[in-house]
């Protein structure tokens, strides 16, 4: 007796190739005995009358989208990706993205490859594993709990108030680093190394690597370089109670709002996402033909094979 399979669909539909994109999946998943679940989001409009699409069963944008799936797949660029990770990470299940974006940094595979992808799914002839994430407590000046939220990619502590710097400490490990005043400070993952980390200066971080990077972003001090700590540590970001208000954003999506004399305190997260690997190709090449590097004049060792 086989048990039944489902399959939560989140395809970017701000494109009329993305819908017919997501109708190509889902009709390939159907044909093999996968039932599709949409989830329910804005622009719904477009596939009301879809032949294939409209037809699927929705899902509400909750924590209980993905429940009962065993996959969380993605169509679209880093943004969608990111949106459809907190689905999966709440049932514990994987989420697989591919690319219709640009860049798709995220993504496992690109539009040419959906039909492969797919396939892969189908025959689950793919791997998974565990990409780290950072949980975030912010609290008031009195101690008080403000809100929590977890990220992927990045928690970004950002300045509310633009004709203003933010007057903040940065703390590792419960001890003072440095004290300065900047548009914010980012914390990152491995995985959101690439990402606004690497915009405002930091290093890239190949994701096997268990560490949290913290970039001080637009900093007047001296001392702001990029610091890559132990995963284990606790960083906390403080202002001042005469600065502005500030607001923590995880991933481009949650927010916290962070008042003058606040605590921001970033540890690894409890749950990381898990992650679909269609193939075994190391993360140079990906970094490589996402950022198009040069690499023209490359020989590699003699008389190996790589």
């Amino acid at each position: 007796m086989t048990t039944a399979r489902e399959i939560l669909l989140v395809p970017h539909l701000f494109r009329e190739s993305n819908i017919e994109s997501a109708a190509r999946a889902a009709t390939l998943l159907e044909e093999a005995d996968i039932t599709v679940r949409l989830l329910e989001q804005q622009r719904m409009d477009a596939i009301e009358t879809h032949p294939v699409l409209s037809g699927l069963k929705r899902a509400a944008a909750d924590a209980d989208a993905a429940a009962g799936c065993e996959l969380v797949l993605v169509l679209g660029g880093d943004g969608t990706f990111l949106r459809a990770a907190g689905y999966a990470r709440a049932q514990d299940i994987p989420v697989l993205g591919i690319n219709l974006g640009h860049v798709g940094f995220l993504a496992e595979g690109e539009a040419e490859s959906l039909e492969q992808s797919v396939r892969q799914v189908v025959d689950k002839t793919y791997r998974v594993v565990d990409r780290m994430t950072v949980d975030v407590t912010v609290t008031d000046q009195a101690g008080e709990v403000v809100g929590r939220s977890w990220a992927l990619n990045e928690c970004s502590v950002e300045n509310m108030e633009r004709s203003r710097v933010l007057d903040a400490t940065l703390e590792v490990d419960f001890r003072p680093v440095s004290s300065f005043g900047c548009d914010g400070v980012l914390v990152a993952t491995p995985t959101g190394s690439t990402a606004y980390a690497f915009s405002a200066g930091g290093p890239v971080m190949w994701p096997a690597l268990d560490a949290i990077l913290v970039v001080p972003n637009n900093a007047h001090a001296l001392f702001a370089k990029p610091l890559v700590v132990s995963p284990n540590s606790t960083v906390a970001v403080e202002s001042e109670p005469t600065t502005s208000d500030a607001t923590a954003v995880m991933d481009g999506i949650r927010r916290i709002p962070v008042p003058a004399g606040a605590r921001v305190e970033v540890v690894r997260g409890a749950r990381p996402v898990r992650w679909v690997r269609l193939d075994d190709k190391p993360f140079t090449d990906r970094l490589v033909d996402k950022f198009q590097l040069p690499v023209s004049g490359w020989r590699g060792p003699r008389g190996q094979a790589v």
